[in-house]
């Protein structure tokens, strides 16, 4: 891929011959591939979600609960084929989806090994889970292709998106490429058992000391979208041992949770999964190193 526009860094590298910024080479790099149980319910099911991780990262959280996989540098390299043979590997397992972690630096790939499998038998619904930042036309690349949208909506503040993520145009690029999101998937919708078949997922992790801009957020998505819309409001921010700054160096209180639930349903939300406290675990992070 020479002079790689693909997402809004624009980072311009020939990754023929050395990696963008997002760490990525010419061919997608798989960290972990896994049946995974810590999903929403309607994600994870019964028998879990098959769980695809990437290898690299556009977007580079400073706080980043992946944070071993964000440069790039572990995991196994899979061309199309090989992604689409772990499709139906993963379907054979009997997971209820195919969930595309972090894919954004290998969409083009990813279209094609989509592509692929379908054609071999892959039935299952593609949830694309991602941290929102990315343009939409790598988005359109991929309509009719996914089911279900887990966009991240972490930011409105240029001020925090650019001091943990280093990419002050977050709330903008985000805002554009989740309506993009919706126009392709709409509301979520629920087979039988309860588990997800087509929709848009939006999550939003509070981080400690920012319950002003989960506010924010949250009226950006009324402002946005429908109020059918569901959300994910997530309480897991665990602290990592090389993050010491503060307030990034804590988990969030209980009553910070609370005061965003509580605005949630005030601003006329009310598809809105919560979670316990304790779901603040380095247990719930799958680790990375060695292969599934």
């Amino acid at each position: 891929m020479s002079i790689c526009t693909l997402c809004p860094r624009s980072c311009g590298a020939d990754r023929s011959i050395e990696r963008g910024l997002c760490g990525a080479d010419d061919m997608p790099r798989v960290a972990k591939i896994m049946l995974h149980q810590w999903e929403e319910p309607f994600i994870s099911g019964t028998h879990g979600s098959g769980a695809v991780f990437f290898s690299g990262c556009n977007l580079g959280c400073i706080y980043c609960q992946n944070h071993e996989i964000c440069k790039g540098d572990i995991g196994a390299y899979y061309d199309a084929k090989s992604l689409a043979k772990a499709y139906l590997k993963l379907q054979q397992d009997g997971a209820h989806n195919i969930n595309l972690v972090t894919a954004a630096p290998y969409v083009p790939e990813v279209v094609e090994s989509l592509k692929i499998a379908k054609m071999d038998g892959l039935t299952l619904p593609i949830v694309y889970n991602t941290s929102a930042y990315e343009r939409v036309e790598a988005i359109q690349m991929l309509d009719g292709l996914v089911d279900i949208y887990l966009p991240d909506w972490k930011y409105v503040s240029p001020l925090l998106s650019d001091k943990f993520s280093n990419a002050p145009d977050y709330a903008e690029v985000a805002t554009a490429s989740i309506i993009e999101m919706y126009r392709q998937v709409g509301d979520l919708q629920l087979d039988e058992n309860q588990i997800a078949k087509k929709g848009l997922i939006i999550r939003h992790m509070i981080l400690p000391g920012c319950v002003d801009d989960s506010r924010k957020v949250l009226d950006e998505i009324v402002a946005r979208l429908p109020v059918s819309t569901q959300i994910s409001l997530m309480c897991q921010y665990t602290p990592q041992p090389h993050v010491t700054i503060s307030p990034l160096n804590r988990r969030i209180t209980q009553r910070e949770y609370d005061r965003v639930i509580s605005y949630a349903l005030s601003v006329g939300l009310y598809n809105i999964l919560i979670q316990e406290m304790d779901s603040a675990q380095s247990m719930f992070t799958p680790q990375f190193t060695d292969m599934i």
